[in-house]
Parts: structure tokens; C-alpha cells; sequence
């Protein structure tokens, strides 16, 4: 502590001049970024010609914003960050009763989630709560259950997966197409699809087995595209671009559906307002039940050899194959369960959108599940869960960012620079918890006591 304190005291004055160094250079490379996006806008006047709108003060602006950030990152933020640091890797072992919310966490937030649709039905009416149920609600779920399912593949077994929108949208587009072409109902067709989903990933497994690290990444990748693009171009299947729309609805197992032509449908039979809020409501639950199929498949895996044997082949390939582990199965295996539960969420999609095409299973994707699981912690269901819940619904909440016009000027369009705005968060948060929310990791084998173990004893990326 002395150390760290004449370290703190000595450079205080050089961390300043530093600062100020790094803040006149992100000065320069901001206006070098942004000249021509910000500061120079192309538009059209009375007579419709193309003219130059000069925006130097806004510019101005968003490149004090960055100098200044960037000087309180060098000056507190780095400092504070590398002393914190410091400080947990003295603490091998931190021993404590937990708060009765953290012991009681996961049904603290299973209750929440039950009562949520309710309230928001109670509080704003059928009508007033679609978009919190919808937007807020089924969104962030199905973002949730795609980074679980990701999450086995890239959390647990170590294998960097960029194409896992090609498994969602295998599931969507069987859901889809069989609903069209056979009739079935959705209760049939979810199993389906996450079983055809699954056969698809132990295709893409096959041709990955020898590769790992970058070179697997960009495979998975290239696997992605070639869905997405035969998607587009099996025009006399999938209709290409148009998509495939009015898919049949899901049903309450069969005995009551929400098509208001039929004689059984829901909301007329138990005499509610007609609103497309109960239909939400009903997915909303649905998404939920597959969710929390999805974490308990996934802790009992992990519990049993062959999750053992995914967190050992992520740890290590070469000293899991001198264990005697079978790695082509443990590959394969978790490609398979990972892309189950990507088809489940497809077909969960299908049946809430109404609608597919190939515009919704684009690269952006599937590095939006990827960020939210290794902003979340990889291998953690529960910070994943939050990961998913910032940032979904973060990008949710800056759709409406007229406050901003109050900073920039009433020219200003927030919705052009939400994504921005989200990136920026998520390059600050990457920095303060590098290896995400959950920044420890607790085995599934342990010896006597099960102890986490800390992010600053964890190799980097996998805390």
C-alpha cells in the first residue's frame, strides 16, 4: 500500500502532462473521424440541389467530448482501474456470509419476471403495455436464451462461434416453411426446429474439428453468410427477400388459439378487451419457460462428464486429448446443444414475428449475442442475463434521445447516433470489467469447498 501511494504521489504531475498529451492527440483523430460525417453534411435546398451544410459547432463539440474523456480516462479511470486491480490479487480468498439477496438472486428475479406482463397490464392497460412487454419484455428473452445457447459453444467448450444467427435462422425458417407447407402447430414445430437446428450445427462441427482461434472463427463465419445468402437466393423456397410471411401463429396448446376469426379464440372466450397484448403476454411466458429450459439444461450439463469435458477442452486441447478425452464428440456435442437451443429461439421468433426474411440474420447479429456474452462473463448465466437486459434494452431506451437536441442543437438526429452512443458505452464498460459483469468463475469440480475463483487468477477472456 506504501508502494502503490509513493507510485500515486510521484506521478501525479507526469499522469497530468500525460493526459494532456492523450487528449490533444484523441482531438486530432476524433476531427480527422468525424470531419466529414459531422462536420460537413450533404443535403438539398428549395430547388433541389445538392449543397454542403457546414455543422463546425457541433463537430467542436463531439471532439471536446472525446479530448475530455479521453483525459479523465489517463488522469482517475486507469489509475483507479490499475490500483483495484492490484489490490484483488492480494485477496486469494475472500470469506463471508452472502446478503439474503444474493443467496436468494435467481428467485428474487424468477418472481419479477412473472408479475412483470401483469403489471404492466395492471398499470397501463392491455394496450399501453405492448410496447414494455414486447420491446422491453419478449426482445430482451430472445436475446437472452441465443447468448445461453452461444454461450455453451464460446463460454463453456472455447470455441469461437461468429455465425450463430445461421443456426437462429435455420430454426426460423423451419418453423416457417413447415407451418406453411404441412400445417403444423407451433408445440410440434419448436421441437423440430431445435432438432434440425442441432443437425446443422454437428454439420458445421465436421469440416471445424482440426480447426481453433481465429481460424475457426472465421469459418463459422463464412458458414453464417452462406445461410444468409442461400436464404436469399433459393428464391423457390424460402421467396428470397420478400420472406415468408402470415406463419401461423402459436396456440395455446391446441385448445385455445389468438386468431380473432376463430370460434376458440382466447381473448373472446374469457370475455377480455381486444387487444394484441394478450397474444404478447402469452409469448412473453413462453420465451420465459424455454429460457429457464435452457439455463437448467445447461447447469445440469455442466455438471456431468461431458460439461466437464467442455470447460476442460476450453481450458486446454492438448492436455484434454492426453486425458483420454474424445475431443471430436466434445466439439461436435457442443455445436449441437448450442445450436438446439439458437433453432428453439428461431422458432420462437418466427411464430412472434409473423414474418421472416434474411435481413433479420445478418453478420450484426450474431457479434450482438457474441458481445453479450463476453460483456456478460463468459461461462456466467447470470451476468449474461444482465449483459443481455443492458444492452438490448439499452438500445431500446436511446431510440428516444430528443434530450440530446437540448446538447447539440435542435439539427441534431439522436436516432443516427444511437448506435454510437451504445458502442462507446460498451468500450467503457470492456474497460472497467474486462472479463465481464461476472468477473469470477466457480467450477463445477471442486475439492471439500467450492470457492470462485477471482478474474485476476483466470486466463483473460474466460474470467
Amino acid at each position: 500500500m506504501a508502494n502503490s501511494n509513493f507510485v500515486a504521489g510521484k506521478t501525479a504531475p507526469g499522469l497530468v502532462q500525460k493526459g494532456i498529451t492523450d487528449a490533444l492527440w484523441t482531438a486530432v483523430i476524433a476531427f480527422g473521424m468525424f470531419v466529414l460525417y459531422i462536420g460537413l453534411k450533404t443535403d438539398q435546398n428549395i430547388d433541389n440541389k445538392l449543397i454542403i451544410v457546414q455543422r463546425w459547432g457541433l463537430l467542436a463539440t463531439i471532439v471536446a467530448i472525446a479530448a475530455v474523456g479521453r483525459f479523465i480516462m489517463t488522469v482517475a479511470v486507469q489509475p483507479y482501474l490499475a490500483a483495484r486491480k492490484a489490490a484483488k490479487a492480494k485477496v486469494v480468498a475472500v470469506e463471508g456470509e452472502p446478503s439474503f439477496a444474493a443467496r436468494h438472486f435467481n428467485k428474487i428475479a424468477l418472481v419479477l419476471l412473472l408479475i412483470y406482463p401483469l403489471a404492466a397490464v395492471g398499470i397501463l392497460g392491455p394496450q399501453g403495455s405492448l410496447t414494455y412487454v414486447d420491446n422491453f419484455g419478449i426482445q430482451i428473452l430472445i436475446y437472452v436464451m441465443l447468448a445461453w445457447g452461444l454461450n455453451i459453444v464460446v463460454g463453456l467448450a472455447g470455441l469461437l462461434d461468429l455465425g450463430y444467427v445461421a443456426f437462429y435462422a435455420v430454426g426460423a425458417y423451419s418453423y416457417a416453411l413447415l407451418s406453411m407447407h404441412f400445417g403444423l402447430s407451433f408445440w410440434l414445430l419448436l421441437p423440430i426446429s431445435g432438432l434440425l437446428a442441432a443437425l446443422w450445427g454437428m454439420i458445421l462441427g465436421f469440416p471445424v474439428l482440426r480447426l481453433r482461434g481465429d481460424y475457426l472463427a472465421i469459418v463459422t463465419l463464412a458458414f453464417g453468410e452462406i445461410i444468409r445468402i442461400v436464404l436469399t437466393n433459393w428464391t423457390d423456397v424460402t421467396q428470397g427477400s420478400f420472406g415468408i410471411s402470415n406463419i401461423t401463429k402459436a396456440s395455446l396448446f391446441g385448445i385455445y388459439t389468438f386468431d380473432m376469426k376463430d370460434p376458440h379464440n382466447f381473448v373472446r372466450s374469457f370475455g377480455l378487451p381486444i387487444s394484441s397484448a394478450w397474444y404478447k403476454i402469452f409469448l412473453f411466458y413462453v420465451i420465459l419457460a424455454l429460457c429457464m429450459l435452457t439455463a437448467y439444461v445447461t447447469i445440469r450439463l455442466r455438471r456431468m462428464p461431458i460439461g466437464r469435458a467442455w470447460e476442460a477442452l476450453r481450458e486446454d486441447e492438448i492436455a484434454c486429448r492426453s486425458l483420454g478425452i474424445n475431443t471430436v464428440t466434445t466439439k461436435l456435442t457442443a455445436f449441437a446443444t448450442g445450436a438446439m437451443f439458437g433453432g428453439f429461439a428461431g422458432s420462437f421468433f418466427a411464430a412472434r414475428q409473423g414474418f421472416v426474411s434474411p435481413e433479420s440474420f445478418v453478420f450484426l447479429e450474431s457479434a450482438v449475442i457474441l458481445a453479450i456474452v463476453v460483456l456478460g462473463g463468459m461461462g456466467s448465466l447470470k451476468g449474461i442475463a444482465i449483459a443481455a437486459i443492458a444492452m438490448v434494452g439499452g438500445t431500446e431506451l436511446l431510440r428516444d434521445m430528443d434530450f440530446l437536441k437540448l446538447i447539440f442543437g435542435p439539427d441534431f438526429t439522436p436516432e443516427l447516433y444511437r448506435m454510437l452512443i451504445f458502442g462507446l458505452a460498451m468500450v467503457v464498460v470492456m474497460i472497467i470489467k474486462p472479463r465481464g459483469f461476472v468477473g469470477t468463475r466457480e467450477p463445477t469440480a471442486f475439492l471439500k469447498e467450492r470457492k470462485a475463483v477471482s478474474g485476476s487468477f483466470t486466463k483473460e477472456g474466460h474470467g
